[in-house]
């Protein structure tokens, strides 16, 4: 996990040790050796998710010399991801981000006790109807439509009973199939109000400025720029749904002719499910990179 990208770009490797020296750990060991369930832990994953977008953006900035703030109209992340957006375009440092990262996943972790939680996918679907479907789930408990990801694809979030509820119901309602996730805690929802209270905190503390390029922020999927409005956005974000298919369509609308994801292969294909006349290139590592400076200088 960017262990390409730091072996061949001392720039990408800056990033890495100054991640490293944030959190006060040796977080790239972790990335390149393992083990890969520490790894995965919330509290690591997010800070290294976030530490490969950087890197491969500081290589493309300094050794390809395509600058964001030049050939970029919009910046947007998937609900991690905007941290990892507003450093990309310099409204956050890189050791402040880490940082943030850590304490966000790690209150999100703590928000909510093992095994009472859940989230699904419900393939198939819109948007509306699923809102429907969990709000008909509930029954009393937390089941929010969490992550609205791209056409046919929209993931619910809560209580883990009532999330088996809205699976269930799905299928009544056409679903073509529901997949429970793989996590930790019941992100965006509302079970998360703890974590959002730990991120206000530490926001309203942070040296946090005005990005160079618009954010189009989850939560409204309208773009933003202003630092009190980009910070009471990060804490609504951390409970309120991720509006990332909105968001993509807003950036199309307002003239986007094509869109660069750093860091990660995982976006890529829902903004071609979403805008699939718009192109979209992906990169994760040096190969990537070159490939979108190509495409972009």
């Amino acid at each position: 996990m960017g262990k390409g990208l730091a072996d061949a770009s001392p720039h990408a490797r800056a990033v890495f040790e100054e991640v490293d020296d944030a959190l006060g750990e040796r977080l790239s060991r972790l990335m390149w050796e393992g083990p890969e369930d520490e790894l995965t832990l919330t509290a690591n994953a997010q800070p290294a998710i976030m530490a490969v977008g950087i890197a491969c953006l500081r290589v493309l900035e300094n050794e390809a010399g395509v600058r964001l703030a030049d050939k970029a109209a919009f910046v947007a992340g998937h609900s991690l991801g905007e941290y990892t957006a507003l450093c990309a375009a310099g409204s956050l440092g890189l050791a402040d981000t880490a940082r943030l990262l850590r304490l966000r996943g790690t209150a999100m972790q703590a928000a909510v006790p093992p095994g009472v939680g859940a989230m699904a996918a419900l393939l198939g679907l819109d948007f509306e109807t699923v809102q429907a479907i969990a709000a008909e789930a509930a029954q009393g408990q937390v089941c929010a439509a969490a992550n609205d990801n791209a056409t046919g694809q929209v993931v619910v979030s809560g209580h883990v009973e009532a999330v088996a509820r809205a699976m269930n119901l799905a299928k009544g309602k056409g679903a073509r199939h529901s997949v429970l996730l793989p996590v930790s805690a019941p992100f965006h929802c509302p079970l998360m109000q703890p974590a959002a209270d730990a991120m206000a905190a530490a926001l309203a503390a942070a040296p946090l400025t005005a990005p160079t390029v618009p954010l189009v922020a989850n939560v409204t999927a309208a773009p933003v720029t202003d630092p009190a409005e980009i910070r009471r956005l990060l804490v609504e974000q951390v409970c309120g749904t991720v509006r990332w298919r909105e968001s993509v369509l807003a950036m199309a609308a307002l003239g986007v002719t094509g869109f660069a994801e750093l860091g990660g292969k995982v976006l890529g294909p829902m903004i071609r499910r979403i805008t699939p006349d718009v192109p979209t290139i992906t990169a994760a590592d040096m190969p990537g990179v070159e490939a979108i400076a190509a495409a972009i200088a």
